[in-house]
């Protein structure tokens, strides 16, 4: 069964980048609108479109084989060297996440003003579809999530590897209960070995969230990669 449609932010002025963003296990593309309405009440990322995707239902084998919204089936909360991973659940979602980006493109959104990112399991399938991309994107980002599938990341990078160069950041709580700290410091660690620029920011006393203080920093960092156009045409015809 496909994903339900994804919820849609529009622009306010003309749309000239787009957000995705991937909610965790159990939840759904509305539990992260919330970036949306706050980034509007302040005018920000007035050319944005923010796309909320919400994951199919799924049996998900630590919730005892019950079903609920899910990216990929988590068969166990242990280390990740050791975790048995749902390659087929995962690439299934990872190619739902290129064909947002190819939607994005078909609209018209050039590929390096489109910024993918997503929270806990969302954040994981972010950081492995990102860097899988085969275009190059503007943006990659992650919170309180790891990076899947990194026996075989080489072998699922297009031959170009055209994100080598796309700017990621990463944020965690050093007090996560539910992915550990370590869990996201050494996915980082292991993109800056294969040769990504990341910014791993550690947030003191916060636990499997986000706070005030890593979305301001996601904010900078999204005004960083998809800066506002403003009207070029009528800039042009001003010279």
């Amino acid at each position: 069964m496909p994903p339900p449609k994804a919820l849609v932010v529009p622009a306010l002025k003309r749309h000239t980048a787009t957000v995705i963003v991937a909610h965790g296990l159990g939840d759904s593309g509305a539990g992260w609108i919330f970036l949306a309405e706050n980034w509007r009440r302040r005018n920000k990322f007035e050319e944005v479109s923010f796309v909320f995707p919400s994951a199919p239902v799924i049996p998900i084998t630590i919730n005892m084989g019950m079903s609920m919204p899910g990216w990929y089936d988590i068969k166990s909360l242990s280390d990740l060297a050791s975790r048995e991973e749902d390659e087929t659940g995962i690439l299934k979602s990872r190619d739902y996440f290129h064909s947002l980006i190819a939607g994005e493109i078909e609209k018209g959104i050039p590929a390096s003003r489109i910024v993918l990112g997503g929270f806990s399991q969302g954040g994981a399938m972010a950081l492995l579809s990102g860097v899988t991309a085969p275009q190059k994107l503007g943006g990659i980002f992650g919170l309180s999530c790891y990076l899947l599938l990194s026996k075989k990341l080489q072998e699922l990078l297009p031959a170009d590897n055209p994100n080598k160069e796309t700017p990621i950041f990463m944020g965690h709580g050093d007090i996560d209960p539910v992915v550990d700290h370590k869990w996201g410091k050494r996915s980082a660690d292991e993109l800056v070995k294969g040769g990504w620029n990341v910014d791993f920011r550690t947030y003191k006393g916060l636990q499997h969230s986000a706070d005030p203080e890593e979305i301001d920093n996601l904010e900078a960092y999204l005004n960083g990669q998809i800066p506002p156009l403003g009207d070029e045409k009528k800039s042009e015809t001003s010279l």
